[in-house]
Parts: structure tokens; sequence; C-alpha cells
């Protein structure tokens, strides 16, 4: 199989919609639970802000998992890094 390197190793790029906007400010299920968390991730493939996984709950990887979404990008301001978590590596540069 031939990998697609363009993007830091990472073979899911497709999985991005550069329309993505975010669901929330704030990762909800945190919040259901009144529970804290660290820095916020956003789904790439759908939106969903989740909790990183310096997190208690690290919703953000527990909903790429469930959901199949790969790709995050960090929902931290000034920051613009993105990451994928099947290929465990950045999505480098940004394509977004």
């Amino acid at each position: 199989m031939d990998l697609d390197l363009s993007s830091g190793g990472c073979i899911h790029a497709a999985a991005i919609r550069p329309d993505v906007r975010p669901n929330s400010d704030g990762c909800e299920e945190c919040r259901a639970r009144g529970d804290r968390w660290v820095h916020l991730r956003l789904c790439m493939s759908c939106g969903n802000v989740g909790c990183c996984e310096d997190s208690k709950n690290r919703h953000a990887s527990a909903h790429a998992r469930s959901a199949d979404h790969p790709i995050v990008r960090s929902f931290e301001p000034g920051e613009d890094w993105m990451w994928c978590y099947p290929d465990q590596t950045w999505v480098d540069p940004p394509l977004v």
C-alpha cells in the first residue's frame, strides 16, 4: 500500500471538511457531567468539540473512535495544528 506523506504521514486527509463549524464553545459532555477540561479539540469531520487527552474524560479521542472521524484541530486560541488519531501523527501543514 502506498502512503500519502504530503500530510505528515496521515492517510486520512480526505476526512477534513474545510467548512466545518464548531458545535459548541466547550466540551458539552464534560459540562453535562459537571467536569472540567484542560484543552479543547475540534473534529474536522463534523465540528464536535471535545476535551483533550490531558483531560479527565478524553472526549475528543472517544468521539474520533466512535464516529470514525480521524482528524482534530486544536480549538485553543492561537493554535492551528491538526492531529490524526489513527495515524498518530501531525497533519502538517494544516490543510484548512
